[in-house]
């Protein structure tokens, strides 16, 4: 069993935690629209976003993490819908959104498909490692953010936020090892 799959056996979709990015900045959402989870895992971000009454989407190349986000949403009726999707081989082309949220993924190569599949005025909420690994997640360069890399790539997106804290200061505090990015297509 692939590690993925393994890793989402034990945990179960209620217990998770939307990420940071978007609760923290919840009033730049529209009042209703098409929402992306993109690269979902169990969709915590989803999850909550559909809760907040959004036509949820949530795409995860794990089987079992699918699988547990669509029984929630028949237990729940909460309107999300999740799909298996390698997102390496098959990221979005002609899908629109009104949001796409992506935590904690990253494939450089495929980052131009999620500007084009927002909708104009659309949002992305974008949150994951980046720099040198202090303390959380992967060590392997390949699967983390350089710095100021999300405002290159999104550079067609307006900045609506950009956060880094890097390791400038007192290194106790702040949000180390992520970058955190809100951009509007215009």
């Amino acid at each position: 069993m692939p590690d993925w799959e393994q890793h989402y056996l034990s945990l179960e979709v209620i217990e998770q935690k939307p990420a940071a990015i978007l609760t923290e900045h919840a009033y730049l959402l529209p009042e209703t629209g098409t929402v992306l989870d993109y690269a979902s895992g169990l969709a915590a971000n989803g999850c909550w976003l559909a809760h907040q009454g959004f036509a949820v989407t949530a795409w995860d190349s794990s089987n079992i993490a699918v699988s547990k986000i669509n029984q929630y949403d028949q237990q729940f009726s909460i309107g999300i819908h999740a799909e298996v999707r390698d997102l390496e081989k098959n990221p979005p082309c002609n899908e629109k959104f009104d949001v796409i949220v992506v935590s904690h993924f990253l494939h450089r190569s495929t980052l131009h498909h999620l500007v084009d599949s927002l909708n104009s005025g659309g949002l992305l909420f974008y949150q994951t490692f980046c720099g040198e690994r202090m303390s959380d997640g992967p060590s392997n360069p390949d699967y983390r953010l350089q710095s100021g890399e999300l405002p290159r790539v999104f550079s067609k997106l307006r900045i609506l936020f950009y956060q880094e804290d890097g390791d400038v200061g007192n290194l106790n505090n702040g949000r180390r090892d992520q970058a955190y990015f809100i951009g509007q297509k215009v």
